[in-house]
C-alpha cells in the first residue's frame, strides 16, 4: 500500500528539528520553513538561533556524553546561514552554507536517519559522518574520527556503519549540486526563529509573497 503523504508544512512556519538517540534529544534548533511540496522540503537555520546541543569536550570528543543520559546544553547557532533540502525518506539532507555576509561557503551532506514528524517537530538521528563539498565541487569526508568512535562505542553495528558510508557515496555519485538554491535569501520579514518553551512546533503563519512548494530550477 502506498505511503500516505503528510500535509505540507507552510512557508513561514517555525519547526523544531532535533536529533535524538534512544529517545534523548542530542541537539535541537528552530528552523523556518521555506518550501514543502509534500515530497521534499527546504528549511532555514539562521545565525543567532537559540537551541540546544551536546557540545564538544576540550579534546574535541563528545560521543561518550552523547550516548549517556546527560542532557544537552543551551547553544546559539553561529557563523553560517544554513538552507537544508530534504526528501522525505532519504537518509541525508543537503545543506547550503553561507557566511555572515552571504558568501557561499559549501554544500554539506548531512548523513542522518530519515526525518520524521514527531512530537510537533522533525526528528532524526545524526549519523556522525558527513561530507563537505567545496564550491568547485571538490569533496571530502568530515568527522571520520567521530564516526569511528561511534562504532567503537556500539552506536552502529558494522553493517549499519557500512550503510551510512554507502549513503554518502551514493549522494556523491549522484552529484546533486548545484541545486538552484545557491542565490537564495530569506524573506526580509522573517524574524529570528525561536524554539517554543515546550519544544513543539509553533506555526507563525504564512509570510506574504511565499508560495508552498516553490522550487528554483536546477542549473
Amino acid at each position: 500500500m502506498e505511503r500516505e503523504r503528510p500535509d505540507p508544512m507552510r512557508p513561514g512556519d517555525v519547526v523544531e528539528v532535533r536529533s535524538t538517540y534512544r529517545g534523548r534529544v542530542r541537539w535541537a534548533f528552530p528552523h523556518r520553513v521555506v518550501a514543502d511540496d509534500g515530497e521534499r522540503f527546504a528549511l532555514y537555520l539562521a545565525p543567532g538561533a537559540e537551541g540546544v546541543w551536546m557540545g564538544r569536550d576540550p579534546d574535541g570528543g563528545y560521543l561518550e556524553r552523547w550516548i549517556s543520559g546527560e542532557p544537552p546544553h543551551p547553544h546559539v547557532w553561529q557563523r553560517h546561514h544554513v538552507l537544508s533540502l530534504t526528501r522525505r525518506g532519504d537518509e541525508h539532507s543537503l545543506w547550503h552554507l553561507w557566511d555572515d555576509d552571504w558568501a557561499f561557503v559549501c554544500w554539506y551532506i548531512q548523513l542522518q536517519a530519515p526525518l520524521r514528524e514527531a512530537r510537533g517537530g522533525l526528528e532524526t538521528t545524526d549519523h556522525a559522518l558527513d561530507v563537505v563539498v567545496d564550491p568547485d565541487g571538490t569533496w571530502r569526508w568530515k568527522d571520520e574520527d567521530d564516526f569511528a568512535e561511534a562504532q567503537a562505542l556500539g552506536v552502529f553495528t558494522p553493517d549499519e556503519a557500512a550503510a551510512v558510508r554507502a549513503e554518502g557515496e551514493r549522494v556523491i555519485a549522484v552529484h546533486p549540486w548545484p541545486t538552484g538554491w545557491e542565490d537564495w535569501r530569506p524573506h526580509p520579514a522573517w524574524p529570528l526563529a525561536q524554539l517554543p518553551p515546550s519544544w513543539t512546533r509553533e506555526p507563525s503563519g504564512q509570510v506574504p509573497g511565499t508560495v508552498p512548494g516553490t522550487w528554483p530550477e536546477r542549473t
